[in-house]
């Protein structure tokens, strides 16, 4: 999962990383693999503590507007705080960075999940990595009404994710 996770943050992280000036182009892969980090931790932290509806409610958005979420936040403030950490960055250096890369990765990964004809991540995946050893995504899943044919994009049947979890949440 970090390597699919890792290839969906280099492919995006072209101005904000790599052509960035402020980031020397030898530790380009380092800033790449520390928005990777940033970005899965901050999954694990919020799985792993209960926050399960942050999550999810990432991926019933569907690839839209992820910036005001909270796990979108959390995870720009982790990137913020390792940027300027590693890399010497301003604090508005790294803000910037990470207000542009972390939901436009976010975008792309959740319309990925919920896209039935792209089976590069599915949710099912992302809360079992994510949430640990001893973390029953089956569980999960049944509270937020997908069953066993309908965990993750791949699988289609009854209108996908996205449907399912916009009948959740509202949408």
């Amino acid at each position: 999962m970090f390597e699919q996770l890792l290839s969906l943050v280099k492919e995006n992280a072209g101005n904000d990383i790599i052509n960035n000036n402020a980031i020397p182009n030898e530790r380009n892969d380092e800033a790449v693999e520390t928005a990777t980090q940033s970005i899965s931790e901050t999954f694990q932290n919020a799985i792993q503590g209960g926050n399960v509806n942050e999550v999810m409610q990432l991926f019933n958005n569907g690839g839209g507007n992820t910036s005001s979420l909270a796990l979108t936040q959390n995870m720009q403030g982790n990137l913020i705080e390792r940027l300027m950490q590693k890399f010497g960055l301003s604090n508005a250096q790294a803000g910037g960075i990470a207000s542009s890369l972390i939901p436009m990765v976010l975008s792309k990964l959740t319309h990925k999940t919920n896209d039935p004809n792209d089976g590069s991540f599915d949710l099912s995946s992302i809360l079992s990595h994510f949430g640990g050893g001893n973390f029953d995504v089956g569980s999960v899943l049944s509270q937020f009404g997908l069953g066993n044919n309908n965990n993750n994009a791949s699988d289609n049947k009854g209108g996908g994710l996205g449907d399912v979890l916009g009948g959740l949440f509202g949408k």
